[in-house]
């Protein structure tokens, strides 16, 4: 199984909807991932999954908002802006 590691600013609109779908009211302490990175760095992050895939969407200040913005006009958000492989971070198992 892939594991991805995405940044806020990396969400696609098929991110936000598994995450809108998971955690409809947001997420709290009990749902949040903390890990260190190749870099040694601590990351938090909320899980949400694929059947080939766990996205690990680091927390940030405006990704609350942003899902709540996403769940209540879905319309407004451009899935053009998906992600670039390129930038993300990737493990396998």
């Amino acid at each position: 199984m892939n594991r991805v590691i995405v940044e806020y600013a990396k969400l696609t609109t098929d991110i936000l909807d598994m995450l809108v779908e998971k955690y409809p009211d947001g997420y709290d302490y009990s749902n949040v991932i903390s890990f260190k990175n190749a870099k040694g760095e601590t990351v938090k992050a909320i899980e949400v999954r694929t059947d080939e895939t766990i996205y690990l969407v680091k927390i940030s200040d405006r990704l609350e908002q942003t899902m709540e913005d996403y769940a209540e006009d879905e319309d407004s958000f451009d899935d053009s802006d998906d992600i670039d492989l390129e930038d993300i971070e990737e493990d396998e198992d």
